[in-house]
């Protein structure tokens, strides 16, 4: 593992991970590295076990890396400035969206709002009924279009792989699974599961942004 972050250009890797999923393209873009060195540092990374990947739900041609969060549990910081706002955006904005704002919204000061690319006519009724489980109050969260919610200085997370490929405003992307493809109650609170757990190490990283202001 110190190996495998003994180089620049794999820690910056690791740095981005800690906060957004990105693709092996996403990344030699950040790091302005031709396809076949980027190739090696992410087969050096998942090799020590610090990065997974998964196929894209939307362009299955596509992939995108994770970070493993166990494998670097005292992972300093990103650099990062806080936003006046985090929106969550998934196609539909009826499950993954409207779980990620209100988790935020629950743990930070930050304003956060949701949206939807193809909004549905309402929320999933397991989707209020995992957030209910929780703690969270869903019961009057609709779902509203992208151009109606975003403006220019919101932080907008893509939850949605479909979104993330159609939608160039998404600064960060969390490749989350749709829990309505099983539509069962395990696949809505393995969502919220996968949710919370980039919540947890997302807030830091925004109240850490506050206090450096």
């Amino acid at each position: 593992m110190h190996a495998a972050l003994g180089e620049p250009a794999r820690l910056a890797i690791v740095d981005r991970l800690a906060i957004s999923d990105a693709s092996p393209g996403e990344l030699g873009q950040l790091l302005g590295q031709p396809t076949n060195l980027v190739a090696h540092h992410l087969r050096v990374l998942e090799a020590a076990g610090l990065t997974a990947r998964s196929r894209s739900e939307g362009d299955r041609r596509r992939s995108y890396l994770r970070l493993v969060p166990e494998a670097l549990s005292g992972l300093l910081r990103p650099a990062f400035s806080v936003p006046p706002r985090v929106v969550f955006v998934c196609t539909h904005n009826s499950a993954r969206s409207q779980l990620a704002a209100a988790l935020l919204g629950s743990r930070t000061s930050v304003p956060t709002a949701s949206a939807g690319t193809e909004p549905a006519d309402a929320v999933h009724s397991r989707a209020v009924a995992v957030a209910r489980r929780h703690g969270l109050d869903l019961s009057r969260a609709r779902p509203a279009r992208v151009d109606e919610v975003v403006e220019a200085a919101d932080l907008v997370i893509s939850v949605c792989d479909n979104a993330h490929e159609h939608l160039p405003i998404s600064r960060l992307h969390w490749s989350v699974p749709d829990p309505a493809r099983h539509d069962t109650d395990e696949a809505f609170e393995r969502a919220y599961d996968d949710i919370a757990g980039r919540v947890d190490r997302l807030v830091p990283v925004l109240e850490g942004a506050t206090r450096d202001r």
